[in-house]
């Protein structure tokens, strides 16, 4: 039995993805890796054939034509075959103790027949050049080692959410859900972790920094150029978000509350790149966006617009745009965007 399928998306990664196939390794026949190779045109495609060549009962080398992260996880998801589902980028990696207590957990699971739907743990922003690393953790936010549900979460620091570096999701779940990320597409991991939440029941958080998660590349797609560069695509995927769900209609409370401070984040992100942007285009996007959350979704466009990030982000003028630069400068460093 395959406890957890680690889905590892690469595309021309041949220069890291050997420190994340190996920090997952250690976990034995307990794990299965995936190494999608979503159309690379480097020495990936070789590397996955050695490993599973190495491994054949852990590592599956997938290869694909080009369609993007999101496309890639679709890939690694429809192959998966273990209780629960992991996307390891290919220039991160996982912490060694920390996947052993994580397998333990996951192991008594199944042995009680107690399969959760979301499994969370922190992760370590691994950012080049910082001595001190950053780590995200929820224990002041989620019960420990027990199984609960959302009416049981405390309040998320804006720098606290849950990404897809955090949670585990049982696998049968996922595909239930039928979650399928858009192709040719970046920023797709904030629907991974947004859509499946109404569908989640019970949640498990083990205290431990599990995922580190690299932070320095030029090329990244978190860094600010890069990401103002593919603005559309950001305001395709918080517009998707928008899209997915009548906020109202979720029943509980807390998690409803939850998924509005996400997309606040979401918008405040996508409005802060059209505004330093400087380009008239994107600040027409940027109202376009607030227009379409408007129409979509009223009472939830109230509660973001006239929220405290909400108001930064349309202060009038260029002064207002200032303003707002500023903000998202200190959110940037409180969230770790490179």
């Amino acid at each position: 039995m395959k406890y957890i399928s680690f889905a590892i998306p690469c595309y021309n990664s041949e220069a890291y993805m050997e420190k994340a196939i190996n920090s997952i390794l250690i976990g034995g026949e307990d794990v299965e890796i995936l190494i999608v190779n979503d159309g690379s045109k480097d020495g990936t495609q070789e590397i996955a054939e050695r490993y599973e060549a190495q491994y054949p009962t852990i590592v599956k080398a997938i290869q694909k034509e080009n369609g993007g992260h999101g496309d890639a996880v679709n890939c690694g998801l429809s192959h998966a075959t273990g209780k629960y589902f992991k996307v390891v980028d290919s220039d991160d990696w996982v912490d060694e103790s920390s996947l052993f207590k994580i397998l333990e957990t996951v192991k008594t699971f199944v042995k009680e027949d107690t399969l959760v739907d979301m499994v969370i743990s922190n992760y370590v922003y691994e950012k080049v050049g910082m001595e001190h690393k950053k780590v995200i953790r929820y224990d002041n936010v989620l019960p420990e080692n027990t199984i609960f549900h959302w009416d049981e979460i405390g309040h998320f620091r804006l720098d606290q959410y849950i990404l897809m570096h955090s949670v585990l999701y049982r696998t049968e779940m996922l595909k239930l859900c039928q979650l399928k990320l858009p192709k040719h597409t970046f920023y797709v991991d904030n629907i991974y972790v947004y859509y499946p939440l109404p569908h989640v029941r019970t949640l498990y958080y083990l205290n431990v920094d599990f995922y580190r998660y690299f932070i320095g590349r030029e090329d990244q797609s978190v860094n600010e150029k890069i990401m103002i560069g593919r603005i559309d695509q950001q305001l395709f995927v918080t517009k998707t978000m928008i899209s997915m769900y009548e906020l109202r209609m979720i029943s509980s409370k807390k998690l409803r509350k939850y998924m509005v401070n996400y997309l606040a984040i979401m918008m405040t992100v996508s409005s802060i790149l059209c505004i330093r942007s400087k380009k008239p285009e994107n600040l027409t996007k940027k109202k376009e966006l607030w227009s379409y959350l408007k129409r979509k979704d009223y009472k939830t466009y109230m509660k973001i617009r006239y929220g405290i990030l909400g108001q930064t982000m349309n202060l009038p003028g260029r002064s207002g745009r200032k303003v707002s630069s500023l903000a998202y400068s200190v959110a940037r460093r409180l969230i770790g965007f490179n």
